[in-house]
């Protein structure tokens, strides 16, 4: 797929009375059309300021920044205001005005675009029944809930029929029910009609839900990025393992392991998981091949793009040469790791 966002030895600094401060440090990164994009850091990371250099709303201070094809880190702020037409960009605080109706919130960018009257009505009705608030157009913000009114900053980001949208933070003043309505209206943007979405956020379940591809962000920096299944289910970097702990708790902590090791005498592993993998088979044949009876003690197992993965704690019980059969016949398709001997 062409490449429509394309960052290049970029990096982004502040000054300060104090200091130079930088916010991204030499990033690489490129986000192919068509994809929902995640990026993901921590509170300090750079999200936002990275999300901000895709829409010129701030400079890069050195490398370049490729926007459908485009230089915006060399363009003047009135060639940038074209460039951001075909930008949409969501908040974390829906930034609707309150003195206008739902309908003049999503007209807003079309009036600011010179569209006429009958095109801007048609459009704006267009947009709040793909995102199912057509019968809420003469309603007024305070009169919405806070997935409506997201819902309304998002028929308002496709107003002028962007090819690219940011969401920055664009679900964390949600609860989880609402979230994942929003999430599965930004996958609607994205298959039907084929907006390429960056998704900024420091949550994890929103990158699983949606993503096909992730970076993680650190002190600027890119950490680790990759396929959203890669990143879960084979992290290389701390950062990502505590991100993707916050979703799925399939290893045990210390304290876990203080207390299995007090509760079973058998030798304890932990066996990754792979839906391609045969553990299943290995497993119900254990005792009948090896002469080893196995117990689950932790574990967990999730899903990403319809793929499964995850780790399981087992208690293997049996002589210890059976015992390390089973763990060399287990190690041949799989990653395992023994906790106790």
């Amino acid at each position: 797929m062409p490449t429509i966002v394309q960052f290049e030895a970029v990096s982004k600094t502040f000054e300060t009375k104090q200091q130079t401060v930088t916010a991204i440090d030499g990033i690489d990164l490129s986000v192919e059309e068509g994809e929902i994009f995640g990026v993901i850091g921590y509170s300090g990371a750079g999200k936002s300021t990275l999300v901000r250099l895709v829409n010129g709303l701030e400079r890069i201070s050195a490398g370049r920044l490729l926007v459908d094809g485009q230089d915006v880190g060399r363009m003047r702020e009135s060639e940038l205001r074209k460039v951001r037409l075909g930008i949409g960009m969501i908040f974390q605080q829906f930034n609707l005005f309150q003195s206008r109706t739902v309908a003049g919130n999503v007209a807003y960018p079309l009036r600011v675009a010179g569209w006429k009257k009958p095109d801007r009505d048609r459009r704006v009705a267009e947009l709040l029944d793909f995102v199912g608030l057509l019968n809420r157009a003469h309603d007024y913000p305070d009169q919405l809930s806070g997935g409506q009114k997201q819902r309304v900053g998002i028929a308002r980001a496709l107003a002028t029929s962007p090819k690219l949208l940011l969401a920055d933070e664009s679900t964390s003043a949600l609860d989880p029910e609402t979230t994942q309505e929003v999430l599965r209206l930004l996958q609607k943007v994205n298959r039907e009609l084929g907006v390429t979405i960056i998704v900024i956020t420091h949550e994890m379940d929103v990158v699983r839900s949606i993503a096909d591809r992730v970076a993680v962000l650190e002190h600027g920096k890119i950490v680790e990025q990759g396929a959203v299944f890669d990143v879960f289910s084979n992290p290389q970097t701390d950062t990502a393992r505590r991100f993707i702990s916050t979703v799925i708790r399939n290893q045990p902590s210390d304290n876990d392991l203080d207390r299995l090791q007090k509760a079973h005498t058998g030798r304890i592993v932990n066996v990754e998981i792979h839906e391609s993998l045969r553990i299943g088979s290995i497993l119900s044949h254990a005792f009948s091949d090896h002469g080893v009876q196995f117990e689950v003690v932790y574990g967990g197992i999730g899903a990403i793009q319809e793929r499964s993965f995850g780790s399981l704690t087992l208690e293997l019980d049996g002589p210890e040469t059976s015992v390390d059969a089973l763990i060399a016949q287990l190690g041949s398709v799989t990653t395992v790791e023994e906790v106790r001997a």
